[in-house]
Order: structure tokens, then sequence, then C-alpha cells
């Protein structure tokens, strides 16, 4: 599988998501090499706080397979889950979790606690990478063209 090339993907809807003043994060996921699901962050622009990029990108992805179980999915996303993201991602039974940058406010994949070490009844598998540096530019960027 080309990890490059999937989180460069969600890089691209991260840079989206500066369009409408969210904080850069984007997400997709994946599916027997198949892009299937692709989301953003549009907290600002909707008004909405579930408005996470890999909620988004759940939605999606269950919508194309017409099931609510994402067996067999990866999930690439440009920030490292925050608590609610972590749980959808366990409720969907994604298989594989690849994030860019820690979250050392909110991450949920060591950063702050590991929500998928505890005794839930599913457990992905965690990388970070690819793309890391390009991650936290991406994200530095934004932060400091609030300043």
């Amino acid at each position: 599988m080309n990890h490059e090339y999937f989180m460069a993907e969600a890089l691209r809807l991260a840079r989206e998501a500066i369009t409408d003043g969210d904080v850069p994060v984007g997400c997709v996921i994946v599916k027997d090499g198949e892009i299937i699901g692709r989301g953003r962050n549009r907290r600002e622009a909707g008004g909405d706080a579930t408005a996470h990029a890999e909620v988004e990108a759940i939605r999606e992805a269950c919508a194309r397979l017409g099931s609510w179980r994402l067996h067999g999915c990866a999930l690439y996303v440009t920030l490292e889950p925050c608590p609610m993201c972590a749980g959808a991602i366990i409720n969907a039974r994604i298989e594989e979790i690849r994030y860019g940058v820690k979250d050392p406010k909110a991450g949920c994949c060591g950063s702050v606690l590991n929500l998928f070490e505890e005794r839930f009844n599913h457990r992905p598998r965690i990388y970070q990478g690819p793309l890391t540096a390009e991650c936290e530019m991406v994200l530095q960027e934004f932060f400091q063209g609030l300043r």
C-alpha cells in the first residue's frame, strides 16, 4: 500500500480546510488500495463541534460500503485523533490508523492517553507517519497566520 500517497491526499484535504478558517486536518479511509472516504475539519464552516475530518471520512466510507463496519480499512489523518474521533474509529472497527502529527492537547494515540489500549472490543493498529514533517508544517503555518 502506498502510505505516502494516501497521507498526501489527507494533506490536500487539510489545506482545503484552511479556506474556511478551520484547523487544517484532513483524513482519508482506504480499503483494498482505494479511497472510500474523505473528510476535513468543518467545525468553523458548519458551526458543528463534531465536524472533524475523521468523522466526515467515516460517514462517507460507511455510506459507500453500506455498513457501519469498516473491516479491512485503514484511516490516514494529518493530526492524531481526539477522544471523539478515537471512539468513532473503535465503533467503526477500522483496522489501522496512520496519523501525521502528535496532538499534545487532545491526542488519543498516546499523547494525552492511548484510548486504543483500553479494554474496548476493538483495537486498531497505530502508526505515526508518513509525511510527519509536512503535516506539522501545515499546522504551524496555519497557527502562525492567526497570530
